[in-house]
């Protein structure tokens, strides 16, 4: 019962944080925000992530977001960077608990081609409107999210598979709001996306 209170918190403050970002709240997305991701770290917990070596990597990897929400809630190139840096790292976790889950190499190599070129085709769109200082993060961003996602494909699982698809389309709903300046309408779709991804992955853990 608690990881479902835990999701409606959750989904609650998510709801929150969409109507601060229409109406540009400051101060109840700041507040918003952190509950939101606090719930999907509390789902994992509830569940026992802590109990199994798959598990503590997901746990790992929410608890890595968790920061880089945070972080994200700054607009300078600092606060970017580090959140930049929480939520490789956070991919790196989810990659890790992949292979622990185990990976099968020929459904990974199958679809590696088309998520590496669709990776490859965001980063000549994205590239131009990156400042100089920020491009080496970024393309090493994407690559290690596409190398998460394709793991994630490798597991066969679907719920995996669709977590992993629904993160990286969430963080390219994430750099069209930092680098391409797009309106609620993107973060309408980009924050739910992040979520049930995030979510999934929580509920993965049993």
């Amino acid at each position: 019962m608690f990881p479902g209170v835990a999701t409606a918190v959750m989904l609650a403050a998510l709801a929150v944080c969409l109507w601060a970002e229409h109406g540009q709240r400051p101060l109840a997305k700041g507040l918003s925000k952190p509950l939101a991701s606090s719930g999907f770290v509390v789902v994992a917990l509830a569940l026992g992530a802590w109990t199994t070596p798959y598990g503590r990597a997901v746990l790992c990897a929410l608890a890595l977001s968790w920061v880089g929400d945070v972080a994200l809630l700054g607009r300078s190139r600092v606060a970017f960077l580090v959140g930049l840096a929480a939520f490789l790292l956070g991919h790196l976790a989810y990659a890790i608990a992949f292979a622990v889950r185990g990976v099968d190499a020929v459904w990974a190599l199958a679809a590696a081609p088309a998520l590496f070129t669709a990776a490859f085709f965001v980063e000549r769109w994205l590239g131009p409107r990156v400042p100089a200082g920020m491009r080496a993060p970024v393309v090493a961003y994407i690559i290690v999210i596409t190398a998460m996602v394709t793991l994630a494909a490798g597991t066969r699982e679907v719920l995996l598979i669709g977590a992993a698809l629904a993160f990286w389309a969430s963080d390219v709903s994430v750099a069209l709001d930092r680098f391409a300046g797009a309106g609620f309408s993107n973060r309408l779709w980009g924050l739910p996306a992040y979520y049930l991804a995030q979510t999934a992955f929580a509920y993965s853990v049993v």
